[in-house]
């Protein structure tokens, strides 16, 4: 199971918390990160845009990314919003196999990560 974090963004702080808060419940991603107050800067449709944005930075297994994205892009404002996933290569084990066992239906791999916590 490889690790992904996936940058996405939104256009203000309330649906940032909804998409997030829905994709933790959802057992789609262990955690969201939130980073208000970003600016962008593209054209769309023609026309430059400045707009100010929220980052949201999910964690999540690459089996999961497909129903994550289909989740986000149900919930979200923007006709296409962004939504990458970025391949994690390596890091704190522990974190990683939080993330394993956070993302996904609950599972004995979820207790077991729990057990060897305590």
């Amino acid at each position: 199971m490889e690790i992904r974090f996936v940058y996405m963004t939104a256009g203000n702080m309330d649906e940032a918390s909804r998409i997030a808060k829905t994709l933790v419940q959802q057992r789609l991603a262990a955690c969201v990160n939130i980073i208000d107050g970003m600016r962008s800067v593209y054209e769309w449709k023609g026309t430059l845009q400045e707009e100010r944005e929220v980052v949201m930075i999910a964690k999540t297994r690459a089996d999961c990314l497909p129903d994550l994205v289909e989740a986000v892009k149900g919930m979200h404002s923007y006709d296409c919003p962004c939504i990458v996933g970025l391949d994690v290569l390596d890091g704190n084990n522990a974190f990683l196999d939080w993330i394993r066992a956070q993302v996904g239906p609950a599972s004995v791999a979820d207790n077991e990560w729990h057990a060897k916590q305590d």
